[in-house]
């Protein structure tokens, strides 16, 4: 029987299991360069190959080799913070100072690179590796870009970064991935948990809040999951960070201009692009200028059931927020008309925190209350983070959510679409 020729994913998921399973590559991969590096991947290869009866194309070796090559050598000194999972970040600045974030504190680490020119090369590495058409140099000297498996990365170096290169890495946790999860690191209760699984099916508009780095994303992407199989999702992002499991998903990226100054393509722009797409759900991954208008403007049109990312330090200042956004695109209408329409467009405001003790909280669970015969907007907290006390010795930090127990403003979207109310706030 002649070997099977298998697509390249197929290959690419049994050469990691075989690497793993049946070679030292583990203990071996930080002693090598990267020619003996590609010696030892195409040699696993060719086992892995003549034990499975498998045929791997030319083309599939190369790519194979090249990928996995990168991967592994293009993170130099930043290897074993990457490969630890306490580490939420990663921050270079400059060559002789590393920092981390681990735990929700930030320390210095000892790790340290030989010089700029070191750390300018690890830096090309990782961006070469991540398969990102984006280039950073003298004429482009910043560069926000997605590694592999999902961590963020942002890059400044020389004229704008004094120090020396200067870098972010936000790293991806695959450890949080269902509500379960959250729970269990004490993000949300229940209680919360259930009533925004229900807030997702009956498709509210909903956006979310926080600081950088108090989990916003990773909550949106954890609720993303509840969204029916059969919806034709859309998402828009400067940097891609959303991780949707659905079959029915299309990916949109901004672009910056190239070297000429030419070819930009803006969030807004794909939001007006998206818009033509017939779309069932828009999920953006951060709104921070004019495209708000038009998110405005498609959930007053009828697309329902869109999810998005605001910065903002409370519920009350992201809807502030979003009013100045909204001035800013320059669109001809008074303060008290855009408030009514952001009132009458967003169903709720989810805010987390990251507290002290490096947990990360979901402390406002917030209905954007328009009332109409009054023509007055209020928010009303659904959930409410309360903190008790705070451990002397560790500095964990003890509370509870409170429940307003009220009737949502929302209710009758959860009726119109068949989902039930959850109990408390029947």
């Amino acid at each position: 029987m002649p070997p099977i020729e298998a697509d390249y994913d197929e290959v690419k998921t049994r050469l990691h299991r075989f690497l793993i399973a049946r070679t030292d590559f583990l203990k071996v991969k930080d002693t090598m360069n990267e020619d003996q590096m590609r010696l030892f991947v195409d040699k696993a290869i060719n086992e892995l190959a003549r034990e499975s009866d498998l045929t791997v194309s030319f083309e599939n070796r190369v790519r194979l080799i090249r990928e996995l090559t990168a991967a592994a050598v293009s993170l130099g000194p930043l290897r074993p913070l990457m490969e630890d999972a306490d580490i939420t970040e990663i921050m270079i600045n400059g060559p002789k100072s590393v920092y981390i974030q681990k735990k929700g504190r930030i320390t210095k680490t000892t790790v340290a690179f030989e010089d700029n020119a070191q750390l300018m090369h690890t830096i090309q590495k990782i961006l070469t590796s991540s398969g990102s058409p984006r280039r950073i140099d003298e004429s482009s000297p910043y560069v926000d870009f997605s590694m592999p498996d999902g961590s963020r990365v942002n890059i400044i170096i020389p004229p704008c970064a004094l120090l020396g290169a200067v870098m972010t890495i936000r790293k991806f946790s695959r450890d949080i991935s269902t509500l379960d999860n959250l729970i269990g690191l004490g993000t949300i209760n229940r209680g919360m948990a259930d009533f925004l699984i229900c807030a997702i099916k009956a498709k509210l508009n909903i956006v979310f809040c926080g600081a950088t780095g108090s989990g916003k994303t990773t909550i949106l992407n954890v609720l993303s999951r509840h969204i029916p199989e059969e919806e034709r999702i859309i998402t828009i992002e400067d940097t891609s960070e959303l991780r949707l499991l659905q079959e029915h998903v299309i990916n949109l990226q901004s672009k910056a201009v190239n070297i000429e100054g030419k070819g930009q393509v803006t969030t807004r722009d794909l939001f007006i692009n998206t818009l033509r797409m017939r779309p069932d759900r828009i999920i953006v991954g951060e709104v921070r200028g004019d495209e708000i208008l038009d998110m405005i403007q498609s959930i007053s049109s009828g697309h329902s059931g869109t999810l998005a990312i605001v910065h903002a330090d409370s519920p009350e200042e992201c809807f502030h927020r979003m009013i100045s956004m909204m001035l800013m695109s320059g669109i001809r209408l008074s303060g008290d008309q855009i408030r009514q329409q952001i009132g009458r467009s967003i169903d709720l405001i989810v805010y987390s925190e990251l507290f002290m003790d490096g947990v990360r909280r979901v402390t406002y669970v917030t209905d954007l209350r328009y009332d109409k015969d009054a023509d007055t907007i209020a928010l009303d907290n659904l959930y409410t983070f309360k903190q008790e006390a705070v451990d002397p010795v560790t500095g964990k930090i003890s509370g509870d959510w409170v429940t307003a127990r009220k009737r949502p403003s929302f209710a009758d979207k959860f009726e119109k679409r068949n989902v039930h109310l959850p109990q408390e706030f029947a």
